[in-house]
């Protein structure tokens, strides 16, 4: 077991003001594998004088300086990829047969589009006597999640450097380790000081520090919708930007003409990736009542032939929760599930047979669900999916937009026009249809309770920019 006693600050690892430390635990053993230290407002303070400092730098550096660093980041990250997946998978609990794909392979490839989109920074823009300009917004606080945690850190950090702006990450504590795997490379690459800063601590201290900081001009959040609104309300007084990525309650509209067989499956595999701990799992499936009860056994089917077990077992397919507290949360919501009359096809609460230890999770279906039920409505965040019957295509756009996220959403028809036009009509920031893969290049982000602003592509990259006018 390995210990990491010191913060990330000003270009050095250094030991924190505040005291004590925090334990990793990994889920699908109970054991604690690493411990972090707890920093504080002091800290906090810290890192962000430290960026302060750096910004005037860092901003005036040419931004074929700041690609380059970014290039030698993703190379850095290419060269330790296998060591970084083996981290996430121990503190998060996703199999092997996931995690570098999507946990590192992902985030690498999101890296390296910033690369060619840093030259975006140097655009002029000619209007009548004036010149529009481009300059970064300055500090930025980044809070990240604990679900896919080294994405989500890439899908800010990268805009970021490519904007000019400085930034102080505070992990979750739940998944910090990749954090502090990926200061080690930023220190390898030598990134000049001050311009990513690392303090790790709970979200009620470093998190509300940073939010509320007065040199902090923009904050980025991801994470659940209760605790983005609390970002928000600690950042307005400061008035500083403010970027929330937060819950969703996915719906997949399978149409009467789509490959029924094809469409249930990819959606039963869409929820239960990341044992359903996925803020875009697709976890609402709208059926046609003419095929409903067909739909619900190609379900059933599928999600039991998914293997829930050892994270380092390259045939498991559903790892454990990440913590034993979202294993509370999921539990209960199953149990909700059946006190309101859906019918469980498969799962439950029981504990898996062959799975003693561990805050594991059976993949679990509901059917006869309405939309009005706490399990349609509230984001469970685990394998947890509701089969919901529609009668015909307005009743299932209704549904699929009666809910007050707007994350994400999917269609799966019989063509591609006809697909278009449901998709269009979803209240989402982005719909993937008959099974489009995720996008590195297109902008990330919801509607309504879902968050506000971009992550990814160029409108990721805009969140970090000030438009300056000069008037000639």
């Amino acid at each position: 077991m390995h210990e990491r006693r010191q913060l990330y600050i000003d270009g050095a690892w250094v030991a924190p003001v505040g005291s004590g430390l925090a334990e990793v635990v990994n889920p699908a053993t109970e054991e604690v594998i690493d411990h972090v230290p707890l920093g504080d407002e002091q800290d906090v303070n810290r890192a962000v004088d430290a960026a302060r400092r750096a910004f005037a730098g860092w901003s005036r550096t040419p931004s074929s300086v700041r690609a380059g660093y970014i290039r030698a980041l993703a190379d850095e990250l290419k060269r330790r990829a296998e060591e970084m997946a083996a981290l996430i998978t121990a503190e998060l609990g996703m199999p092997v047969q996931w995690c570098r794909m999507v946990q590192v392979d992902g985030p690498i490839e999101g890296l390296e589009s910033y690369v060619e989109l840093a030259a975006r920074m140097d655009e002029v823009r000619e209007v009548g006597n004036s010149l529009v300009v481009k300059e970064p917004v300055g500090v930025c606080a980044f809070i990240n999640p604990w679900n896919y945690p080294l994405h989500q850190l890439i899908g800010k950090l990268a805009p970021a450097l490519a904007a000019g702006c400085t930034v102080v990450c505070k992990p979750s504590q739940d998944t910090p380790l990749h954090a502090f795997l990926l200061a080690e490379m930023i220190d390898t690459i030598g990134l000049p000081a001050g311009v990513f800063n690392l303090v790790s601590g709970p979200g009620s201290k470093v998190g509300e520090a940073l939010s509320r900081h007065p040199d902090v001009d923009m904050v980025s959040f991801t994470g659940s919708t209760t605790a983005g609104v609390r970002v928000a309300q600690a950042a307005a007084p400061s008035v500083k930007r403010v970027c929330l990525e937060l819950g969703g309650k996915s719906p997949f509209l399978i149409s009467a003409d789509a490959d029924l067989a094809a469409a249930v499956r990819h959606g039963v595999q869409d929820v239960m990736i990341n044992s359903g701990q996925t803020c875009t799992a697709l976890t609402r499936m709208l059926l046609p009542a003419s095929r409903y009860e067909e739909a619900v056994e190609i379900a059933r089917a599928e999600t039991l032939a998914l293997k829930l077990g050892d994270p380092l077992d390259p045939a498991s397919f559903l790892g454990p929760m990440c913590s034993a507290s979202q294993r509370r949360t999921v539990l209960d919501y199953i149990r909700i599930g059946e006190e309101e009359g859906a019918r469980l096809v498969c799962g439950g609460i029981e504990r898996p047979a062959d799975l003693e230890r561990g805050y594991y999770v059976r993949p679990t279906l509901f059917a006869a669900v309405d939309n009005s039920m706490r399990i349609a409505h509230e984001e469970i965040f685990g394998p947890v999916l509701c089969l919901i019957p529609y009668k015909d295509e307005a009743d299932a756009l209704r549904i699929a937009n009666d809910t007050p996220f707007g994350l994400s959403s999917a269609v799966w028809a019989g063509d591609r026009e006809h697909g278009l036009r449901l998709a269009r009509q979803m209240r989402a920031g982005q719909c993937f249809l008959n099974g489009g893969a995720f996008n590195y290049r297109a902008p990330f982000g919801g509607y309504k309770q879902s968050g506000n602003g971009r992550e990814w592509g160029e409108e990721g990259l805009a969140e970090f920019v000030e438009h300056k006018a000069i008037q000639i």
